[in-house]
């Protein structure tokens, strides 16, 4: 067996202004720069990431791994028509080579789903039928997905079978992987594809309540591990990415096999059932501060908000100011001596003037931009003022909690700085504290404050819950949709909801 396999990885917040170029997957912040051939297998080794677990798969199968490209790019706007043409372009050279030397037998993709490109809605399809016009009707491909999928009916139409993640925070990738494997491993046993069946839920889900770890999301993905086992349907559940103003955006099941229909019609409605508590209660930025203050004058440990709207995951830039200035304005700072913190925010020219100033110099800053929310609007003006230098770093940071286990992350020269008692961890990449280690890196302990303000909507959770007292959501002014209701959609479907 020789396999194909490749990697595309971007979520589009069609109503963010930054756009991902080729230059932003060759950048490196959340993902590593594009990487190609040999490079790939060696740079996810040991990873938690879909594509390793189908390696890992693949080694004990027996297979033959020929490895393409794998692009990845912080969440933002569209994917220019070039970067896409590039890295579709890149797989398929490598296709028609492996075809070449000696053939291919299967492709196995890691996609994320909710990409969208200039003037391609659906690019993970587009992807899916330039490799099937290569290699024909018969020949296998299978992928895996991310849990905020937008998927459409081309990508289930023309790959064989599709596996989404099935934690969010996200710390199953790898096993992703290996379920993409074994759905591969049972298509060349039958020697065809399986019946497959799909239901779209009416309504969209803001990606605070997707989370797995809180109801009714708990429930419905114990519900798909119990109809898998029972089944072997390989169910899927990608509840979506409602930033995304597309014609097949919103949460979609889907599985395979005799009672694959059964399957799906279950848990979809098990999923409308819920309908009612698919929601989460949100305050804005200075009731969030006032309620933080309040808990932790009692609490022994750290009151965590989730600043969700400049979530660098889901299109943010990490440079709005809303919720720090809610912190200074409501006195969090000087309330609790130092220990209240708030990260990251991506400033390069800051991190080099503290790194110039040096640990305990004073200097006189603008913290942050301006930034375009999504409804049209600016953000916050900068934080401005005297900042103290309380740490600096420059380097990788190495991931240690449960999700991207073991990745390291390149943030650029950080600092850590002061002011009037909030400490603030800055950065020189656009990337999301998904772990505790991105804050402690800049000079940070999470476990020591009594306030963290992080710039995530949920996969911090995955790391910060266990030292949590208690999680609030903030909703300051950002790219980023906590509400879908909220957005000027010009494609959304009659038939689908935006629930408030």
């Amino acid at each position: 067996m020789r396999i194909l396999i490749a990697g595309f990885q971007h979520e589009t917040n069609t109503f963010a202004a930054s756009k991902a170029d080729w230059h932003a997957f060759t950048l490196g912040e959340n993902f590593p720069p594009f990487i190609r051939g040999q490079a790939l297998i060696d740079r996810f080794r040991g990873a938690n990431i879909a594509i390793q677990g189908f390696i890992e798969c693949a080694a004990a199968n027996g297979w033959t791994v020929v490895p393409s490209g794998w692009a990845g790019a912080t969440p933002s706007g569209r994917v220019t028509k070039e970067a896409f043409e590039h890295i579709a372009g890149v797989i398929l050279e490598d296709l028609n080579a492996a075809i070449a030397a000696g053939g291919v037998d299967a492709i196995y993709l890691d996609l994320h789903g909710a990409a969208v490109a200039e003037g391609e809605d659906d690019p993970e399809g587009e992807l899916i039928a330039r490799l099937r016009a290569v290699v024909g009707a018969e020949l296998p491909i299978v992928a895996s997905l991310d849990l905020h999928a937008n998927v459409s009916r081309r990508m289930l139409d023309l790959a064989d079978a599709l596996t989404a993640y099935r934690t969010y925070p996200h710390i199953d990738m790898a096993e992703t992987g290996r379920r993409a494997a074994a759905l591969l491993e049972k298509r060349l046993a039958l020697g065809r594809r399986e019946t497959m069946a799909m239901r779209r839920l009416p309504f969209l889900l803001s990606l605070n309540v997707q989370c797995t770890m809180m109801e009714p999301a708990a429930s419905i993905y114990a519900l798909l591990d119990a109809l898998d086992t029972a089944e072997g349907t390989a169910p899927s559940f990608a509840m979506g990415f409602a930033s995304a103003d597309v014609p097949e955006v919103g949460p979609l099941l889907w599985a395979y096999g005799a009672g694959a229909q059964k399957t799906v019609d279950t848990l979809y409605e098990a999923a409308v059932a819920r309908r009612a508590e698919w929601r989460l209660d949100v305050l804005d930025a200075r009731p969030a501060v006032s309620e933080a203050m309040a808990l932790a004058r009692t609490a022994d440990r750290p009151i965590i908000i989730a600043d969700t709207q400049d979530n660098p995951g889901a299109g943010g830039t990490s440079k709005t100011t809303g919720l720090l200035h809610a912190l200074v304005d409501e006195g969090a700072g000087r309330a609790f001596a130092g220990k209240v913190a708030l990260g990251l925010i991506c400033a390069p020219e800051v991190a080099a003037a503290a790194h110039a100033a040096g640990v305990g110099a004073e200097i006189d800053l603008e913290l942050g931009e301006p930034v375009p929310a999504f409804d049209g609007t600016l953000s916050e003006e900068p934080l401005a003022g005297r900042f103290r230098v309380r740490a600096v770093s420059a380097g990788e940071a190495t991931i240690k909690g449960p999700m991207y286990t073991g990745w390291k992350m390149d943030l650029g020269r950080c600092a850590c700085l002061e002011f009037e008692g909030v400490l603030i961890g800055v950065c020189s990449s656009n990337t999301q504290p998904l772990d505790r280690e991105l804050l402690r890196f800049t000079g940070i302990a999470p476990e020591e404050m009594k306030i963290v303000a992080v710039k995530s909507s949920v996969n911090f959770r995955g790391d910060f819950t266990s030292c949590a007292a208690a999680i609030l959501v903030a909703k300051a002014p950002g790219p980023m949709a906590v509400d879908p209701s909220d957005l000027p959609w010009t494609k959304l479907p009659a038939t689908m909801a935006p629930l408030p």
